[in-house]
């Protein structure tokens, strides 16, 4: 494995020569313009599970270099003093995986390299899971991610994304992106020479915000919480499985 030094920007995928321009929102030094602390600012102790034993198994959905995963360990430390808290942290860039790994100092944050709409990359969530006796998260974090999902893979794509999420997760804490930033993604890739493809298909479009939270509403999972929008203009939303709100 490369040293924190020997890892360069330009091994990162994106696009010509603009670093804003990528397909799966990996981008370079994400967290400088996107605060990690006014994420932590928005969470809140309602928006999590009562513990049900000793040990929390989390699950963070496209963690770049990890310094949000490293501060949400901090924060669920101070909502649960006396648990043992794990996190699994993925994400599609496997770049973006080595930078997280080489500047971990938690042994309880485990990094790895997962595409989750790949069945085949899906195993090593499972796998995580069974390895902690666990046979769900107790919470999902998916912070901006729901987008990159959509671009990638459709309408159906992001709605089987949704259920798989539901399927595995006691509670969710999700931010969602507006409509506004897919146009503005698809802007950015096209004056680097590329396009999402799926783009000018997908059906779901300005109601994106409230078809997800429908979908995370539906059948298994009832909102709990929904913050204040952020300095970039985006809520985060959280919803627990109706057997933890009944």
């Amino acid at each position: 494995m490369k040293s924190e030094s020997e890892i360069k920007d330009t091994d990162l995928n994106f696009y010509g020569s603009d670093p804003g321009a990528v397909k799966f929102g990996n981008f370079i030094n994400y967290y400088s313009f996107h605060d990690v602390g006014e994420r932590i600012n928005n969470l809140r102790p309602q928006m999590f599970p009562a513990p049900v034993d000793k040990q929390l198994v989390c699950l963070d959905i496209g963690c770049n270099t990890g310094e949000l995963s490293k501060a949400l360990y901090m924060y669920l430390q101070t909502v649960y003093p006396d648990c043992d808290i794990q996190i699994l942290a993925i994400d599609i860039d496997s770049t973006l995986i080595e930078r997280a790994t080489v500047s971990n100092e938690f042994p309880n944050i485990k990094f790895i390299t997962c595409n989750i709409m790949d069945q085949n990359d899906r195993l090593c969530i499972q796998k995580y899971l069974d390895s902690h006796q666990h046979t769900a998260f107790d919470v999902t974090f998916c912070f901006s991610v729901t987008m990159w999902i959509h671009l990638n893979n459709g309408d159906e794509g992001l709605l089987e994304f949704l259920k798989l999420i539901k399927s595995f997760s006691k509670t969710i804490i999700i931010e969602p992106q507006p409509w506004k930033c897919y146009r503005n993604a698809q802007r950015r890739v096209k004056k680097s020479g590329h396009s999402f493809e799926l783009y000018s298909c997908l059906k779901i479009k300005s109601d994106v915000d409230s078809i997800i939270e429908k979908t995370m509403s539906e059948d298994t999972h009832v909102k709990t919480y929904e913050s204040e929008n952020s300095s970039w203009n985006r809520r985060v939303l959280s919803f627990s499985s109706m057997k933890l709100s009944a």
